[in-house]
């Protein structure tokens, strides 16, 4: 095998592991909430917005 493969079938073995680490840690958010609803992280829920 040469040079070039090996690094190429390294890289490739790697990318998920290397792509899980990186989403590793982020804090969890909510896809949508219906409309005048926020995303409460504490609460982890939609929670009405407070209108100032």
């Amino acid at each position: 095998m040469t040079f070039k493969t090996l690094t190429c079938a390294a890289a490739l073995a790697l990318l998920p592991a290397m792509s899980f680490a990186y989403c590793a840690g982020k804090e969890h958010q909510a896809q949508s909430c219906a409309p005048g609803s926020v995303w409460d992280s504490v609460s982890e829920s939609c929670v009405e917005q407070a209108s100032s």
